[in-house]
């Protein structure tokens, strides 16, 4: 398989797109004034403790205060070790000063997620300070290396009394990887928490104490693998930062490493745009003709699968059991590249044959493997629906470039021009009791609602005139939205 990483810098954000044989599979923007916050760790102060909720808001210098839950707090276990998650009465107290790291970006109103457990990432490794446990990533299938990982950073641990109170995650670019380059990778995590701790002692509160690295050399040490075949930067600058980096901690990619120079845009080469655009529409095509609808909404996700204007060859069953196949990988592409998390919903058209659905379902189980998020998915309900989870940390594509839409804020829909000009008739109704208006009234409103008062509407309109008395005269406002309108006492 063919993997390439596309990095576009401005001065105004940065963007990245992962593309696997030539198609679009994720992409990350990061905005210079507004970077994301996941990993960073500050010295915060506990402003409110809510034992209702076994929570606390913790303020650490953002526009919202953050939030923390018990769950997500280490504390120190005596000998007869709790089972029992304490109280966060017992935990925190206001006006305390604590030490978190950000597990969650602030999405919509919500406050950033906080955790105590502490994680300091770089090439191959995940450092836990706070913790002991040695883990391997589930990804390293092979038992034979997941057994010599382990050991080995067990002895890599047992050599330096220094990391013998925190633990270590093995990430999945370590597979096949030597003992030097993992003692150095465990080495450089102990010396930066190191350097953490005394950052920690000396600075205010609140204040920011680590910052994690900005989305192109982030994306460097997640994402690229041995698949990835070239890595381009359009940033001369970027790309020399790049390069540095590169040959710090993974010298093995160098060699995939180009600037791209030419006078056609990047993305626009890749048709990343184009994607991009399609990205943040609710309907998504099927090379059969059939379709997905996607819906975004705060509580979940929901994805309508649909055949549309493919009628297939053979059985209803037939078409339908393929349709529900195709939109399989659609729907795994759509989850990465739209950054969808929280709950999702998958309607798939019913099928009647039990042995499809658990086809579709292991199409899909296989489909989401790739995927760097966190999912979990149920079975195939009578009804053809499909629950899932998928692990949430940043704003979806959707919450990142767009905002409600003024005029609906957000409902996805509009009053009709028939509905308004009733509201409008019942408003009158109301301003006439109320007030003595001496030369009548004027309705200020939208283009399209003017127009159905005076031809449609316009029998109703005379009507009122007669029933209040007075003179109902119109003027448009083009700023007005459908929805919008006032009435004005002559």
């Amino acid at each position: 398989m063919s993997e390439e990483i596309l990095i576009n810098v401005t001065p105004m954000e940065c963007r990245v797109a992962q593309v696997e044989n030539g198609v679009l599979q994720e992409l990350f923007v990061e905005r210079t004034a507004r970077r994301g916050l996941v990993g960073n760790i500050y010295k915060g102060r506990v402003v409110r403790v809510l034992p209702g909720m076994q929570a606390a808001f913790v303020e650490i210098g953002l526009s919202r205060t953050a939030f923390i839950h018990a769950n997500d707090i280490v504390w120190p276990k005596t000998d007869g070790e709790r089972e029992r998650t304490p109280l966060i009465s017992e935990l925190l107290h206001e006006g305390q000063s604590i030490v978190v790291q950000v597990m969650k970006d602030m999405i919509g109103t919500k406050g950033a997620r906080l955790s105590t457990d502490l994680s300091i990432p770089s090439r191959y490794l995940v450092y836990m300070p706070r913790g002991e446990h040695v883990g391997i990533s589930q990804r390293i299938e092979d038992e034979g290396e997941r057994e010599r990982l382990k050991s080995l950073i067990r002895q890599l641990k047992a050599e330096s009394s220094a990391t013998e109170s925190g633990g270590f995650i093995v990430r999945t670019v370590a597979e096949g990887v030597s003992e030097h380059e993992l003692r150095r990778d465990m080495q450089f995590l102990v010396k930066l928490w190191r350097w953490i701790q005394d950052r920690c002692q000396t600075a205010p509160t609140p204040s920011l104490i680590y910052e994690e690295l900005t989305l192109y050399l982030r994306t460097l040490r997640d994402l690229v693998n041995a698949d990835v075949e070239k890595i381009f930067i359009d940033s001369r600058e970027t790309y020399t930062k790049v390069q540095e980096f590169v040959r710090e901690f993974m010298p093995e990619m160098e060699n995939r490493l180009e600037h791209y120079p030419g006078e056609r845009p990047l993305f626009d080469l890749y048709n990343v745009e184009d994607d991009l655009q399609k990205s943040l529409q609710r309907k998504v095509m099927l090379k059969s003709g059939g379709y997905l609808i996607i819906d975004q909404t705060e509580a979940m996700t929901t994805v309508d699968v649909n055949t549309g204007s493919f009628v297939g060859t053979r059985t209803l069953e037939d078409t339908v059991f393929k349709t529900n196949l195709e939109a399989t990988h659609a729907i795994a592409r759509q989850l990465r590249l739209r950054n969808l998390g929280g709950i999702i919903i998958l309607d798939f058209i019913d099928m009647e044959e039990p042995e499809h659905r658990q086809q579709v379902l292991r199409s899909l189980e296989k489909m989401l493997v790739r995927d760097h998020a966190k999912t979990k998915i149920t079975q195939v309900s009578e009804l053809g629906l499909v629950e899932m989870t998928r692990k949430r940390t940043r704003e979806s594509l959707e919450q990142l470039l767009c905002e409600s839409c003024p005029a609906c804020q957000g409902r996805g829909s509009v009053k009709t021009a028939e509905t308004v000009c009733f509201e409008i008739f019942r408003e009158i109704l109301r301003e006439a009791r109320a007030y003595d208006a001496a030369n009548g009234y004027r309705v200020v409103a939208n283009q399209k609602v003017i127009d159905r008062l005076l031809s449609e509407e316009s029998a109703g309109v005379a009507d009122l005139e007669l029933f209040i008395g007075k003179p109902i005269k119109f003027s448009v406002e083009a700023l007005y939205t459908q929805e919008q309108y006032d009435i004005v006492l002559l």
